[in-house]
């Protein structure tokens, strides 16, 4: 294990008991936990995208303010749903956002989950081709938005143009290098793990993927990350592919985390079903006294396959609560991991 972040899903209600009422607040608070999540060391600062909930959704503006207010950690998606995106729009705010921070951004993209309304993307404009499932229209503007992203010219240029055009087809601007190489897909089966490396996507792996074998979910998930590596160098990419893996992690060391998360069935993994059709598996959670968080954590085996880890964080429960997860993890667990 190489990297340690945090993954926010920017949930907000406007409730007493929550710290995060609205939209705003989830904003401007995720933007001063990435700030804190330097500041203690972490590597990497996601957020998921949902839409038509009261979560994040517009993930650029949000990972444009961070990378203005940080400097040095990682700031990725974990994902952005591609039936929902213009790719080529996208390709652009993407790079503008990577320039910002300094070619920092660590994209997860994917087909996305079950959602908050039918067919929503249906609302944006967007609806598959003929002979299309909705998934293939996500890897089809998944497949668009890497190849924008290359920088080379298609759009034929005017030839009485505003402004003066470089010779050539022209691209889309601006063009950040490297972005390319920070494309993740977030993978629930195997056969999408392997998709994503033969075009030379990174790999992300949530707390749920499908159940492709009956067997517990860390060891599903540490298959799908030796499948996916598999089909990384069969296709022959030179650099090497990233993977992370996603866990609920709490170190019980005083009594508002006791009350908070020393409670109930955090032990077993979870069967359930995604849709009418997939049946997934939910990996467990973890929430112990740090000795015996280690334990559990070191017999985790797709933790050990992954290099990058990332924390899911209970957000409304506010920014200093979840400064003080982040760094009970990295002070007190993830040095005798392996972590740096």
């Amino acid at each position: 294990m190489k990297k340690i972040g945090f993954l926010s899903f920017g949930h907000w209600t406007p409730s007493p008991q929550s710290q995060t009422r609205s939209g705003g607040d989830a904003l401007l608070q995720s933007i001063d936990l990435a700030m804190a999540a330097e500041q203690l060391g972490a590597d990497g600062a996601y957020f998921r995208v949902h839409h038509f909930a009261r979560q994040l959704a517009a993930p650029f503006p949000l990972l444009a303010a961070i990378g203005a207010k940080t400097s040095r950690i990682e700031i990725g998606t974990g994902v952005i749903d591609m039936r929902y995106e213009n790719p080529l729009y996208m390709a652009e705010e993407a790079s503008a956002a990577d320039l910002i921070s300094g070619g920092r951004l660590q994209l997860g993209i994917s087909r996305g989950s079950p959602e908050q309304v039918i067919d929503g993307w249906r609302h944006l404009g967007y609806a598959p081709a003929e002979g299309e499932t909705e998934k293939d229209m996500a890897r089809r503007h998944a497949e668009v938005f890497l190849d924008v992203l290359r920088g080379e010219g298609f759009a034929q240029p005017n030839p009485r143009p505003m402004f003066p055009n470089p010779p050539g087809l022209l691209r889309l601007e601006p063009n950040s290098p490297g972005l390319r190489d920070r494309i993740w897909w977030g993978a629930s089966s195997n056969a999408t793990a392997v998709w994503a490396a033969k075009i030379g996507m990174n790999l992300q792996s949530s707390t749920l993927k499908d159940d492709e074998s009956g067997l517990p979910f860390h060891i599903q998930q540490a298959d799908q990350i030796r499948v996916f590596r598999e089909a990384w160098k069969s296709a022959g990419h030179a650099r090497e592919p990233r993977v992370s893996v996603s866990r609920s992690i709490f170190a019980l060391v005083n009594d508002r985390d006791r009350s908070y998360f020393g409670y109930g069935d955090q032990g077993d993994d979870k069967i359930g079903f995604i849709d009418d059709k997939t049946r997934a598996i939910f990996g467990r959670s973890y929430a112990a006294e740090p000795e015996a968080l280690i334990e559990q954590l070191s017999k985790d085996k797709a933790i050990a396959e992954a290099d990058t880890l990332l924390l899911t964080v209970p957000n409304q429960l506010g920014v200093d609560y979840n400064a003080h997860v982040i760094e009970t993890i990295l002070t007190q667990i993830a040095p005798l991991l392996g972590w740096r």
